[in-house]
């Protein structure tokens, strides 16, 4: 189902590129303090996870965007809003986000399905009694999205929420490379340019180190470090694979994805027809939110109102 979301901006926040910047800017940080607590996984790599206060409420697992972590903005809204709510809240970072280089020569990318499934494991069978739920910002939505409707039924999730979702990878990064989005495609393939120099400079990889520096784009970067990485042919490969448009027909878990039209990290194009959805999926679509900012005046995040609601009524009814 596809419906108009409740967000209304201030009229002086209407703009795509300001409510995108502005959380990132000029959000205030009341973040609450995290236990950080480290898993390690069966190939010999690490995971952190960041937990908020001890709540006796429903897991809520926020799966981060690119180059994200507990500390991005929005993440700690989203913890401590939860955690007011009465979720037990935490993070997972992705491989090499969390503030450690991990130790393999891997890293993660948008179809990444397997480090979540893991971790949802463990913690089900850590807190057999305890619904489970996750959030999904950008990158982190899409192999959200991804993994939900690859395992339909058999998922461990009682509810989910992904937000500001790419949904198909190749025409976000197209869109990208236009306009004023070029920007933010600077700012974000020169973080993944660094972190993965660094990697060069720690042990051996299967790609071209000295060819870092002329990677410009997502399309270049994914091609040249992402797709060698983790075992695709090539960036096409790559996208074709791992955009979670393909999978929004197999999701069984009850889902709302939120989402703007004016989303400036990719077109409206991506944003994916009602036919494509299964009946569990709730697609909220409001015109301006920009990319994971939906801010409705000063202070006030519609997010952090939205999704904790959201998961209240979906949990309740899953018990």
């Amino acid at each position: 189902m596809i419906t108009q979301a409740d967000f209304h901006p201030a009229r002086w926040l209407r703009g795509s590129h300001v409510q995108t910047i502005l959380p990132n800017l000029l959000r205030p940080r009341h973040s609450i303090p995290l236990r950080r607590e480290r898993l390690e996984l069966p190939d010999g790599d690490f995971l952190d996870l960041d937990w908020a206060p001890t709540m006796d409420g429903p897991l809520v697992i926020l799966f981060h965007g690119l180059e994200g972590s507990s500390r991005s903005p929005y993440a700690a809204g989203l913890m401590r809003r939860l955690h007011d709510q009465g979720f037990q809240a935490l993070t997972l970072h992705f491989r090499g986000c969390s503030g450690e280089p991990n130790r393999l020569p891997r890293s993660y990318f948008a179809g990444d399905t397997g480090d979540m499934a893991w971790v949802v494991e463990q913690l089900t069978q850590r807190f057999p009694e305890r619904p489970v739920a996750g959030i999904g910002v950008s990158l982190g939505g899409n192999a959200l999205l991804k993994w939900l409707g690859e395992t339909g039924d058999t998922n461990p999730l009682s509810a989910a929420v992904a937000i500001s979702v790419p949904f198909d990878l190749d025409k976000a990064a197209r869109r990208m490379e236009r306009g004023l989005s070029r920007l933010y495609q600077g700012y974000l393939v020169g973080r993944l340019r660094r972190s993965t120099q660094a990697k060069c400079r720690r042990m051996p990889l299967p790609i071209d180190c000295t060819a870092l520096p002329q990677l410009r784009t997502f399309r270049q970067f994914d091609d040249a470090v992402t797709a060698r990485l983790h075992g695709f042919r090539d960036v096409d490969d790559y996208y074709g694979q791992c955009s979670c448009r393909q999978y929004l027909h197999g999701i069984r878990t009850p889902t709302l994805i939120l989402h703007a039209i004016d989303d400036p990290f990719m077109s409206p194009e991506v944003i994916p027809t009602e036919p494509e959805l299964s009946s569990t999926v709730h697609l909220e679509l409001a015109h301006h939110g920009g990319h994971v900012g939906f801010v409705e005046g000063w202070g006030r995040y519609w997010l952090e109102r939205r999704v904790p609601h959201w998961l209240q009524q979906s949990l309740t009814m899953s018990v």
